[in-house]
């Protein structure tokens, strides 16, 4: 799917942006890097994402770049464990979903902990950090920091396309969270959204709009197969993305 082109506006609104995000990351970032070690997990989760309230303000203001929820009633609130999935097109869930799932464990990539500031910071929260080049050890990875978490009534955050798709594009969705869900009898929550249309992943142009969120029915996993956890799960997915027009 194509994207119109940038106007001058919006380039000057996202330079607005960057500019105020910047700053403001590298000093909060030194002020978590030394509180950070002092703080339980959860104590620092809610001190280190106590940002990313700013970064969605500050979008709304300088980008108009706005958010609506639907499902919010369906992510537990009882401390129970449960995997979230998400389709992966854009930065701006970096941000926002740390606001949404609260504590969380991300699945991510090992490379985005060497960012400077971020990255660091990022790290203290303990994510789960796989080498994507050796796929057999990022499993095994997976499922053992996993149900760690989950044991813990840690939420674990994954991204089963991998890495950023296109709007328009569904991409492949691995079974990863499905494994984890399954072999630690937690539910998996289904998460879509459109805000590719908004934030183009590694895009420094942000386009005014309303982000749609969707969040299902838990997927429950006691008694079931991967793969008809999985299928299930791929099936909501898909289906509302392209409702959403993700």
């Amino acid at each position: 799917m194509s994207m119109p082109q940038a106007t001058p506006m919006q380039y000057l609104r996202a330079t607005l942006y960057y500019a105020g995000f910047y700053p403001v990351t590298i000093l909060y970032s030194l002020i978590c890097l030394l509180l950070g070690p002092v703080l339980p997990f959860r104590a620092r989760f809610t001190l280190f994402t106590g940002i990313n309230y700013f970064y969605m303000l500050w979008l709304r203001i300088c980008c108009g770049v706005r958010v609506r929820v639907e499902g919010r009633e369906n992510l537990p609130n009882d401390g129970s464990a449960f995997v979230a999935v998400a389709n992966h097109q854009s930065e701006w869930e970096t941000l926002y979903f740390q606001t949404l799932i609260r504590p969380q464990a991300v699945v991510l990539k090992r490379e985005l902990l060497k960012i400077p500031f971020f990255g660091w910071a990022l790290g203290m929260l303990k994510p789960i950090a796989l080498d994507r080049s050796q796929r057999r050890g990022a499993l095994r990875q997976l499922m053992a920091q996993g149900r760690e978490k989950l044991e813990q009534r840690i939420p674990v955050l994954i991204f089963p396309q991998g890495t950023r798709v296109k709007v328009g594009e569904m991409g492949r969705f691995n079974k990863g969270a499905a494994m984890l869900a399954v072999d630690s009898e937690v539910p998996v929550v289904p998460i879509v959204h459109n805000a590719g249309r908004y934030w183009p992943g590694k895009s420094f142009v942000k386009r005014p709009g309303t982000v749609e969120l969707r969040i299902g029915a838990p997927v429950e996993t006691r008694g079931r197969s991967v793969e008809e956890v999985h299928a299930e799960v791929v099936g909501w997915l898909e289906r509302e993305m392209r409702a959403i027009g993700a």
